[in-house]
């Protein structure tokens, strides 16, 4: 893919035989691949730490298969209305405390609504950036308005993942629509607030299925910034609890091959990292992998903690990524 020690053009016309050829390559030689690529685009040893907090859990609408957090599924988890803003901006100033530089604020919607709730998201957003953390959010679904009231208010990523291929979707989700995924990522683009979309492996879905979301994703006009790759954590009460854990393989030939797809684009190691060894973990890295979640939850969800991160980082030579740091190099430059 290399010439003469020149970047890789970034691409945005792959075909799905591209990516199958990729995506099924012995998995040595795919993370040879994918560490040049990455120390073409990126400053290898650098990961963006970021933490995610619930601040709406529980009650939604939706029916997403793998969510502990959908109103009609029975998993024990407790229902919470908007957090205060007093105390997510305590977590946020924590998690920047604890090494983070990108703070997320999920909540358990369908869909943002044109309500007090929001404008109290609005100024939570607006704390968060006073910060100086990149603030991101995950509400569901937005239309355009919706999206330049939060690009107003400071928000710097959007996260709104496809999950899986557009064949699966519907295995998975039945309360939406992959178009109406689609849609939201439109919006938030078009507020020129920056992407987060990834998806969830070890929901039941093919290979054919993980190559065809990662062709959406490296198709997009432009690429996600943001590109988390999950796995599957089984949640009990949900119709996946009993669905086997995804191997580190698994894990690592994902995130190689977006790494290849999309050079520019954060690659996060995200949920399933909890039961994953320092030394797997490694192997993410060295495939691409430059962003992770830390602390103690994701929603709902086990991760590690601040200490146990800082420890690897220790260990494994790693430096967290500075705020904002793309926009910075653009005024530098």
């Amino acid at each position: 893919m290399m010439q003469n020690g020149q970047n890789t053009a970034l691409r945005n016309d792959w075909s799905l035989e591209e990516i199958e050829a990729i995506y099924n390559r012995p998995v040595l030689e795919l993370i040879v691949e994918a560490a040049t690529v990455h120390k073409q685009y990126q400053a290898t040893g650098e990961v963006q730490v970021c933490t995610l907090l619930s601040v709406k859990t529980g009650g939604c609408t939706e029916d997403c298969a793998y969510c502990p957090q959908a109103a009609r599924y029975h998993t024990g988890v407790d229902v919470h209305k908007l957090m205060p803003q007093q105390e997510v901006l305590s977590a946020a100033q924590r998690a920047k405390k604890g090494g983070s530089t990108r703070f997320c604020m999920g909540a358990a919607w369908r869909e943002v609504r044109d309500n007090r709730d929001f404008d109290k998201v609005l100024d939570m957003v607006k704390g968060v950036n006073e910060l100086g953390l990149e603030v991101c959010c995950t509400l569901g679904m937005v239309n355009e308005y919706q999206a330049e009231k939060l690009k107003e208010a400071g928000l710097y990523a959007y996260n709104h993942n496809l999950d899986t291929s557009e064949e699966n979707y519907a295995s998975i989700i039945t309360t939406r629509t992959y178009d109406d995924r689609l849609n939201t990522i439109d919006n938030v683009r078009k507020a020129g607030i920056s992407v987060c979309s990834g998806g969830i492996i070890g929901l039941g879905e093919t290979d054919e299925d993980r190559i065809k979301m990662l062709h959406t994703l490296s198709t997009m006009v432009q690429h996600p910034e943001s590109v988390p790759v999950n796995a599957l954590v089984p949640v009990k009460g949900t119709p996946l609890e009993h669905q086997p854990l995804v191997s580190v393989w698994e894990m690592v030939r994902m995130i190689a091959t977006a790494r290849i797809l999309m050079p520019k684009s954060m690659v996060r190691l995200s949920a399933g990292r909890e039961r994953m060894s320092v030394t797997e973990q490694a192997l993410c890295f060295l495939a691409g992998a430059n962003s992770i979640f830390t602390g103690e939850k994701l929603l709902t969800t086990p991760n590690p903690d601040f200490d146990t991160d800082k420890s690897m980082f220790e260990l494994l030579g790693l430096n967290p990524r500075k705020s904002f740091k793309e926009e910075k190099q653009l005024v530098c430059s």
